[in-house]
């Protein structure tokens, strides 16, 4: 799926858009399947505004502003748990993290019409620190992504400056990192934008009439072990490339609620 270059290309630049990964019927799947996962929550007691709080706007402006958000989707839904080990993801995260790959956690996150939430600039690194910075996010697009409705946009190279002091629930200063500093990466649906957990990036809000809906995936090497007890999904560990040479080293928490 990419050339030796392209994956120079991730190294230098902490982040790669790969056309055309998952095909029109794939797609459609997967968005039928996001609007079924909200529909369930919303009978649910689970059904809640993901938007991001904080001074990086107004408030005025913020409480306006909507994000649909949930985890574990690949336990949800049949169609992300083929997305997830696709072998045209298989065959790319063989080449930008090595032979050995496991998946850390799946989210979806749904920015609906003209009040879709944005995403301060951020690197993911605070929400599950690991020892050798492997761990990378895979955003499947099920739309069209552009400046208009509020498309990933990165600073490229900035994970070579490794961690950097956030602040908030986890996002860096916003007058110092503001969303314009980076570089929008649009895309279309079925592409796909891999980047490190190191790498700044945000998004803006959804001021388009057209949804903005987007399936993350994170991957670690499998050696990559965390620093802190944190973020430990239910769905975390499934390996997607090779083997795990730590038999038992990594788990969850298990409890029925």
């Amino acid at each position: 799926m990419i050339t030796a270059d392209e994956a120079e290309f991730y190294r230098d630049n902490g982040y790669l858009l790969v056309k055309g990964i998952f095909d029109q019927k794939e797609v459609e799947e997967m968005r039928r399947a996001t609007g079924k996962i909200i529909e369930r929550a919303a009978h649910s007691k689970y059904d809640k505004n993901h938007a991001w709080q904080g001074d990086y706007l107004p408030p005025e402006e913020l409480k306006k502003l909507v994000l649909k958000g949930f985890h574990d989707v690949h336990y949800h839904d049949a169609a992300f748990a083929r997305a997830a080990i696709h072998p045209n993801m298989a065959a790319i995260l063989s080449q930008l993290i090595g032979p050995n790959v496991l998946l850390h956690h799946t989210k979806m996150l749904v920015k609906p019409p003209e009040n879709g939430a944005a995403f301060p600039m951020h690197q993911d690194y605070p929400y599950f620190p690991h020892t050798n910075h492997t761990m990378l996010a895979a955003s499947v697009h099920l739309d069209r992504a552009d400046t208009e409705n509020g498309c990933l946009c990165v600073v490229p190279g900035s994970h070579k400056a490794g961690p950097l002091p956030h602040i908030g629930t986890y996002y860096l200063n916003h007058k110092e990192h503001p969303i314009s500093s980076g570089t929008p990466c649009p895309a279309e649906a079925g592409d796909v934008l891999f980047f490190n957990y190191l790498t700044i990036h945000g998004s803006d809000c959804n001021r388009s009439e057209r949804p903005r809906r987007n399936v993350l995936f994170q991957y670690r090497e499998a050696s990559d072990l965390p620093v802190r007890n944190v973020h430990f999904d239910w769905g975390m560990g499934l390996m997607v490339c090779g083997e795990n040479p730590n038999f038992s080293s990594v788990k969850p928490n298990y409890q029925i609620v």
